[in-house]
């Protein structure tokens, strides 16, 4: 990278750097974590003198390897930090096995202490397991909202990049580590720094904590015709008691045949099709993700039973609801 020659006055009361604390869970997500660390050390660098330093720590102390595969070294075990600390626990892929009572205890601790917490990625459900987003906004990976939302049901859930309530922060994941650091920086030292931090990571476009984070369903599904995207919207809304194709029909202002007629166009199957692999999917999930019983599953997602749920399932998926969770448990690392 070429040398930097635009730079920032900020502050220069001599106040020791704000600290942050990572602490890296098995499986993290590495975009989410090198996001938010590289935003720390590029404002550092467009500043000219050391605003953030960083820590990083884990369940152990050696080290641990992110989703992707490489092994990163750790500075620590899970000490006891300063106050003044902020904390952002980096969270992936099996995240209910990485949250460990050893990290819920640990972060319990920090929060009676006062301390400034955050979840990358879906590092929202460590921190709601630990009882830390009670009463609070939150969000977390599109992908395990689902399952999220019938677990922690004293959390408010949103679909927001991220979400900043009192001193507790969560993110959705990918990227949208970047926009909660550049509001960090900003509201510390000025958004021209933070706007310079983005410039530096070709960041053309920050969002805020009133951006959602899954693309809107015209670009989703690449057709941008309003009558289908709000049905499917509909359909998405209401998958635990499923709207019939008629009813969505009228409430579009279309007839049942038109309706079939522009699914079939653009996507290729009927309405009633898309509505069951929507289902489906969410069904999956939280065999994945949950503790909830088949039944719950099937009933969260609109099947008046279980024998009718495992038919559907196996149709689409090959397997049954039980095999799926089986072959999942089986796969996930102890």
């Amino acid at each position: 990278m070429e040398s930097v020659d635009f730079h920032v006055d900020v502050d220069a009361s001599g106040k020791k750097p704000k600290r942050f604390v990572f602490v890296l869970l098995p499986r993290f997500t590495l975009l989410s974590f090198a996001g938010a660390i590289d935003s720390l050390r590029i404002a550092n660098r467009v500043a000219g003198r050391p605003l953030y330093d960083w820590r990083i720590i884990g369940e152990n102390g050696d080290e641990v390897s992110c989703s992707a595969g490489p092994a990163f070294r750790l500075d620590g075990d899970l000490e006891e930090l300063n106050r003044e600390d902020t904390v952002l626990v980096c969270g992936g892929l099996d995240i209910q096995s990485a949250s460990t009572k050893k990290i819920l205890n640990w972060l319990r601790r920090e929060a009676r202490r006062g301390a400034t917490i955050g979840g990358l990625c879906t590092a929202a459900y460590t921190l709601a397991k630990a009882g830390l987003l009670d009463g609070k906004r939150a969000t977390t990976h599109w992908e395990n909202q689902d399952s999220f939302f019938e677990e922690f049901e004293e959390v408010t859930l949103t679909k927001s990049v991220f979400v900043v309530d009192g001193n507790r922060m969560t993110t959705a994941g990918g990227a949208s580590s970047v926009d909660l650091m550049l509001k960090i920086i900003a509201d510390d030292h000025g958004e021209e720094l933070a706007n310079a931090v983005a410039d530096q990571q070709i960041y053309s476009s920050i969002r805020t904590d009133q951006d959602t984070q899954r693309l809107s369903v015209p670009t989703r599904i690449g057709v941008r015709h309003p009558k289908l995207s709000a049905v499917i919207q509909k359909m998405e809304a209401n998958i635990e008691d499923p709207i019939s194709p008629a009813t969505l029909a009228k409430e579009v202002g279309m007839s049942t045949r038109q309706l079939e007629r522009l699914f079939r166009r653009y996507m290729s199957r009927s309405p009633k099709r898309y509505y069951m692999e929507l289902r489906l999917q969410k069904a999956r999930n939280l065999l994945m993700q949950t503790d909830m019983s088949v039944i719950n599953v099937a009933l969260a997602c609109g099947f008046a039973s279980p024998s009718h749920f495992s038919k559907c399932y196996r149709a689409h998926y090959e397997t049954t609801p039980y095999r799926e969770r089986g072959s999942h448990a089986a796969r996930a690392p102890l």
